[in-house]
């Protein structure tokens, strides 16, 4: 994934969420995707989305310690 994709779905990241979220392996949909889950879980639960895993499963625990770091 190209560091344009990243920012495209993530605005701007630090270096380190970057190299991160490139390690999974994980395509931009896939980054979207997580990023859905992430900010709206209630909504694709809602249409009965599968609960997500894999390379989206990873990448939403990628997101959630970074945006926990952020928070302390």
């Amino acid at each position: 994934m190209r560091l344009e994709d990243i920012r495209a779905v993530l605005g701007p990241a630090d270096e380190t969420l970057i190299a991160e979220v490139h390690q999974t392996g994980a395509t931009p949909e896939e980054l979207a995707e997580a990023w859905a889950w992430l900010h709206a879980d209630e909504a694709l639960i809602s249409e009965g989305r599968p609960l997500p895993r894999g390379r989206v499963a990873d990448l939403i625990a990628v997101l959630e310690a970074a945006e926990a770091d952020m928070e302390e």
